[in-house]
């Protein structure tokens, strides 16, 4: 897929780049798995129970991904209310 972006703009990668060092320094930096099937269930241990659930981060004002979605569905709902 094209950068979405001018060529060297650093922040088309940003977010993955941020995910991905996360993912390794948390999680898998120094571990070694047994099968490639233990290591696709820690991996999505990591980022469904983990990562999405638990992780505050700051671009979302140190929300849990699935808080901030909550919350936002929350605000959009009291605002069709509102309008409707």
């Amino acid at each position: 897929t094209a950068s979405m972006s001018r060529k060297g703009d650093c922040w088309d990668n940003a977010p993955t780049e941020s995910f991905f060092n996360s993912l390794k320094n948390e999680r898998v930096h120094g571990t070694a798995y047994a099968t490639r099937a233990d290591a696709m269930a820690d991996l999505f241990d990591y980022i469904e129970v983990f990562y999405n659930r638990s992780r505050r981060h700051s671009t979302l004002g140190y929300s849990s991904p699935v808080r901030f979605l909550e919350n936002w569905i929350s605000k959009h709902a009291a605002q069709q209310s509102k309008a409707g």
